[in-house]
């Protein structure tokens, strides 16, 4: 999902630096709302990782 971000990313800066308005507006949208939902759920597997440790240590006590 973060390599779709990027893409779309240097895709904005592209249409924006041949003067492609639109296009780089849309691009940018894209790469924003794909890099927000990469961070929510490296948190949320992170977090998840986190406490599935935590349970997997108290099973084996």
């Amino acid at each position: 999902m973060l390599k779709y971000a990027i893409i779309f990313a240097l895709i904005s800066l592209v249409a924006g630096a041949l003067g492609f308005g639109g296009v780089a507006a849309g691009s940018a949208g894209i790469a924003k709302i794909l890099f927000g939902l990469f961070l929510i759920l490296a948190v949320v597997f992170i977090v998840l990782a986190a406490l599935g440790v935590g349970a997997v240590k108290k099973v084996m006590k």
